[in-house]
Formats: structure tokens, C-alpha cells, sequence
């Protein structure tokens, strides 16, 4: 069964806040304070003058099980919002390969489910290492991107991106934190992502608390589960105000159930919110043997994602 071995995130230390951010992206100081009152936003971090490479590598290299295992590690794959990451010739994935003493191991990128990528990707090690019945084998999934283009840093009526990054180790079998299912759906009407028109951007805003919660219950009852026997939900960190929308069509009124710690200091950080807030409930202590928690994620494009896990 396919588990998480070890999860580590690296956090640039630039920090800035919302206000100055959304300021210099021309938004109005209305939109501004709707976006830290309601929203639930106050600051981002950036990687100033590092490359993509660097954080990816600075997370894997906070693996507390990396120095150990390195030679069992058969795959290197970045789950990925973006087709683009990089201007070329620069390949951050292979690059970030070769620091972390990789080289034995294949290296791809998976970017089909924009942000849920790095889901999909959990979910593609677990089966390769399945396939090949290899018990002994890990994946490397690494998650998070550097918003180096305008359009990139903030997604209107949504969330502002942030720069962080997560590693993940799986295995195909182990103790702790096992998948016990997945649940994925794209609503191919919204391909245009950030760019859809004004009446397919109501019509996607309409359908989010609905698809979402959809998808958090299949993914519940797939793995033989009711929702009131789930600890946490690790959510990618768009805004609040979104999340209690669905909580409300999930019928939780425990919102302590949402785990949104991380949201306010560093923003939505593309495909690695998930790993990266059951990195921070962990260490809070969030989580105890036994528990079962879901991790979300949602794509432009539109790809809604759920997993339930138990720790």
C-alpha cells in the first residue's frame, strides 16, 4: 500500500506582505483588505535570487531519512502546476537530480492536473513501485514552483501564489501515513484555467464547493470511511472564504476539522500546500497514530483531487 515515508518543506525567508504585493500588481486598497480580511492572506514568502532548483533541492535536502535511504530512491518526479517552469535551456528537475546525489535514479516532471500534479504523482509512485513489485524502492515527489511571471503570482478571486517547496518520500509499503484512496475529476468546460470568460468564471465559482466536496466524499467513502471519523483536512491554501463553502456542502461544522495555519503566512505555493501543512500539523502534533486525514488540491483547468490517508 502506497505511504508517505517522509515529508520535509523548505520556506524561503524573504517575506512580504500582502498588501505591499497585491499594491504593486495594481489592486485597489478595497481589494486589497478583501483579500487579508476574507480571504485570510497577510504575507508570502519569495525566493529572492535563488532558482527553482535551489529550493527544490533545499527541501529534499531536509528529508531526516534522505542520508539513509538515498540508494533506494528509483524515481526523481516533480508534480507541477505549470507546463513552463523555467526559461530555457534550464531544467530545475534534473538539476536538482544531481545535487541531491540522484543520478542513478529517472527523473520526469507531471503536470497534467496543474496544481492536484503533485497528488497525481503520489499516487503514479505508489503504482510504478506496485508494478514493479519493488518493496525495498522509494519515489522522490517533489512540489513547488517559482512564480517568475505576473500571471503566475496571483489567481483573481482565488488565492496569491507563494514560493515554498515540499519533498515527499514514497514507498509502496510501510507503517506510517498509508493512502487509502484517491479521487479525481476534471471538468474539461474550464480548460482555459485563469483565462476563462467572465460567464464560464461564475459558472466555475458556482461548481467549486460543490465539485470539491464531491470529490472529498468519494475519496472518504472509497477508503470504507464516514467524514466524522476524518481528523484533518490538508487543504491547498486558496482562500478562506472558498473553504467555508465547501465545509457548509460537506455539512462539517467543526472548522477546526480545516487545517489553515499555514494560509495566512505563506499563501497558496501551487502543488505543495498539502504536504506542506501535514508537515506543519505534524509537528504541532495534529496528527496521532490512527488518525485518518484527507489532502486536497485543485487545478486550473479544472482538476479536483482528494486523498485519505492514515497516519
Amino acid at each position: 500500500m502506497t505511504c508517505l515515508a517522509d515529508v520535509a518543506t523548505y520556506l524561503p525567508p524573504r517575506r512580504v506582505s500582502i498588501d505591499d504585493h497585491l499594491r504593486g500588481h495594481g489592486f485597489s486598497e478595497s481589494r486589497i483588505r478583501l483579500h487579508e480580511r476574507y480571504f485570510g492572506f497577510s504575507e508570502i514568502r519569495f525566493g529572492a535570487g535563488t532558482t527553482l532548483a535551489e529550493d527544490l533541492v533545499a527541501a529534499g535536502a531536509a528529508l531526516e531519512s534522505l542520508s539513509r535511504v538515498r540508494h533506494r530512491i528509483r524515481y526523481v518526479l516533480h508534480g507541477r502546476t505549470m507546463p513552463v517552469v523555467a526559461p530555457y535551456p534550464a531544467n530545475p528537475l534534473q538539476e536538482a537530480r544531481r545535487k541531491l546525489g540522484l543520478e542513478h535514479a529517472q527523473a520526469f516532471s507531471v503536470t497534467q492536473h496543474a496544481c492536484a500534479s503533485s497528488l497525481l504523482a503520489v499516487d503514479l509512485a505508489g503504482r510504478m513501485l506496485a508494478g514493479a513489485g519493488d518493496e525495498e524502492g522509494l519515489v522522490l515527489v517533489l512540489s513547488g514552483e517559482k512564480a517568475f511571471t505576473s500571471c503566475a503570482q496571483v489567481i483573481v478571486n482565488s488565492g496569491v501564489m507563494g514560493e515554498g517547496t515540499t519533498a515527499v518520500l514514497v514507498g509502496a509499503d510501510g507503517r506510517r501515513d498509508r493512502m487509502l484512496s484517491y479521487a479525481t475529476r476534471t471538468y474539461g468546460e474550464f480548460h482555459d484555467g485563469a483565462w476563462l470568460s467572465e460567464e464560464a468564471e461564475e459558472h466555475f465559482q458556482q461548481l467549486y464547493p460543490s465539485a470539491l466536496a464531491e470529490v472529498i466524499r468519494a475519496a472518504t467513502e472509497h477508503a470504507g470511511l464516514e467524514l466524522d471519523q476524518i481528523e484533518l483536512i490538508l487543504p491547498h491554501n486558496v482562500n478562506r472564504m472558498s473553504w467555508l463553502r465547501v465545509l457548509r456542502r460537506l455539512g462539517l461544522r467543526r472548522v477546526d476539522r480545516l487545517f489553515l495555519d499555514n494560509l495566512p503566512r505563506t499563501g497558496h505555493c501551487f502543488g505543495a500546500d498539502a504536504f506542506a501543512n501535514y508537515r506543519t500539523a505534524r509537528d504541532q502534533g495534529r496528527l496521532q497514530p490512527g488518525h485518518k486525514y484527507v489532502m486536497t488540491a485543485v487545478g486550473l483547468g479544472a482538476t479536483f483531487s482528494a486523498m485519505t490517508f492514515e497516519h
